[in-house]
């Protein structure tokens, strides 16, 4: 059996999709019944972009976002925020396999794309046009999914500057060069997709993933390209060594347990630094601003470790992911959210899963992708799960919306306390706004009553009434949710490593593994 991947052609995958739904109500394999249905009332919806996200949850770069079907069948289970399969000059590498393994915490050895360029473009084409497709033919409301495609590159400048990955951010950004004959395929076998518009831009949206060790300078270079010469909002992912060697020891090794993993020096000593990371993203955000753009970061990376394993025989290093990283990765979430007092848009990845989603959408997190996750028993089918706890969660916050969940469920948070003097340093050094500590304190009293409309437009009457003018009660009201989501992500970096679930010893090694040999490709019903 070969090892490589052999994309068929547009044509098959679209019978393999019609003729499926038609004769078994399912695609690839997953029911109808677990189809995600939007709803334009869903109150899990969130603005991203400049656009809305029908749900905050999405896949991570990896091997759910590399192939179509992987694309559309994470699509159908409720996957929103889509990010790409990271592109990278070098297009013919031999991957060592196996390159994943996911029998508790994750690791793997695995790269970029196992695709050619070109090859990684098309199946990000088809799966933009089947999902418009499927859009339609499902019946789901809305002209269009509500869903982004982030693109993700690397992993150095010389190697995004090369012709083959310059022709491939051209072509996301217009491929009405190449979107007409899928176009027609698909029209063939549901004649209605002529009257479906299918946007020719798939992405203006991007994650820069960059190598371990690459120096700060160069990560400023390429995200600096990214945003002036490319027009695209832009999100750097941040490994999770940028917590620091004794933080990052500290919660695997000692608070949870870890103690067979060994981060190497030279991983703290090669990537990026904290105060180096700091400078560098405020100078980013302002570039961004200034063209119109949104600068984020990405939390985070895999963590690099010695290879303790014999999954991977020939390879001296790995990467862990999973819920081994998760503490590791909200603290760090935490130190950057209070470095920009809330003011920096972060996307989540680290160990989420369907326990703990509500706890980060709470604690400021836009949008959250997972991977680990689904490469474990039930695979795709373990996300229907994070919309039915996160609907309990707003449930029990009597939450309008994430925005309102935020505010409700940080006025109980023990760190409350601090909100007064954490909206009042927020106001002074962000805005020009008169506001000083005793109308923080009134303000955070004033909150405390019983409220049936959303905790956002609570904030913004107050403000009114203490005689601010609307742009300014605006202003004080997005400063003030971000603090409350600030509150809550302290109560939860502060309490999630010594979570019980994420210790070690928690994980059952006599459920682990199936007692069947696999082979291959091959896959574990659930």
């Amino acid at each position: 059996m070969s090892d490589r991947f052999q994309p068929i052609t547009m044509e098959q995958l679209t019978d393999w999709v019609f003729t499926e739904l038609e004769e078994k109500d399912s695609i690839f394999g997953i029911s109808r019944r677990s189809f995600f249905v939007p709803s334009e009332d869903d109150r899990f919806r969130v603005p991203n972009y400049d656009q809305t996200l029908e749900t905050p949850f999405g896949v991570a770069a990896g091997p759910h976002t590399q192939m179509a079907q992987n694309i559309v069948v994470a699509w159908l289970v409720g996957a929103r925020f889509i990010e790409l399969k990271t592109v990278q000059t070098l297009d013919e590498l031999d991957v060592n396999k196996p390159c994943i393994d996911i029998e508790d915490e994750g690791y793997n050895v695995e790269w970029s794309q196992e695709l050619k360029v070109h090859q990684s473009f098309d199946e990000y084409l088809r799966a933009w046009v089947l999902i418009h497709a499927l859009h339609r033919k499902l019946g789901f409301p809305g002209d269009a999914p509500g869903m982004i495609f982030n693109m993700s590159v690397g992993y150095d400048l010389q190697g995004i500057l090369q012709p083959n990955v310059q022709w491939y951010l051209d072509v996301m950004d217009d491929a009405s060069a190449y979107l007409g004959p899928y176009l027609d395929i698909v029209a063939q076998r549901y004649p209605e997709m002529s009257d479906v518009d299918v946007p020719a831009q798939l992405s203006n949206t991007m994650t820069l993933s960059t190598m371990h060790g690459c120096p700060p300078e160069e990560i400023e270079q390429i995200t600096t390209y990214l945003l002036e010469d490319r027009g695209l909002n832009t999100s750097v992912k941040c490994n999770p060594t940028l917590l620091g060697a004794d933080r990052v020891r500290t919660i695997i090794n000692d608070e949870l347990g870890f103690t067979d993993v060994v981060i190497p020096d030279e991983a703290f000593g090669h990537d990026l630094k904290y105060v180096d990371a700091v400078p560098m993203f405020h100078n980013l955000k302002r570039i961004a601003r200034r063209e119109g753009l949104t600068f984020g970061l990405k939390l985070s990376n895999t963590l690099e470790v010695e290879n303790h394993r014999p999954t991977f025989p020939d390879d001296d290093m790995m990467y862990m992911s999973g819920r081994a990283l998760h503490a590791v990765t909200a603290n760090l979430a935490l130190r950057l959210s209070e470095e920009f007092r809330g003011d920096m848009l972060l996307s989540f990845a680290g160990g989420a899963d369907a326990f703990n989603v509500t706890d980060l959408l709470r604690s400021g997190m836009t949008t959250i992708t997972v991977c680990s996750d689904l490469l474990k028993t039930g695979g795709y089918l373990r996300m229907p799960q994070y919309l039915e706890e996160l609907n309990n969660g707003l449930d029990k916050a009597e939450a309008s919306d994430i925005a309102d969940f935020v505010g409700k469920t940080a006025l109980g948070e023990h760190h409350y306390s601090m909100f007064a003097e954490m909206l009042t340093t927020a106001v002074l050094a962000d805005t020009g706004l008169a506001f000083g500590h005793d109308d923080a304190h009134d303000l955070s009293v004033y909150l405390c009553g019983e409220w049936d409309q959303p905790i956002p437009e609570v904030i913004r009457a107050w403000a009114v009434e203490r005689g601010y003018d609307e742009a300014q009660a605006e202003t004080l009201t997005t400063v003030a949710m971000r603090t409350l989501g600030r509150v809550n992500l302290r109560g939860y970096a502060q309490a999630v490593h010594s979570d019980w679930r994420y210790k070690n010893e928690s994980f059952r090694m006599d459920h682990s593994k199936t007692s069947r040999k696999l082979g291959l490709f091959d896959c574990i019903e659930a």
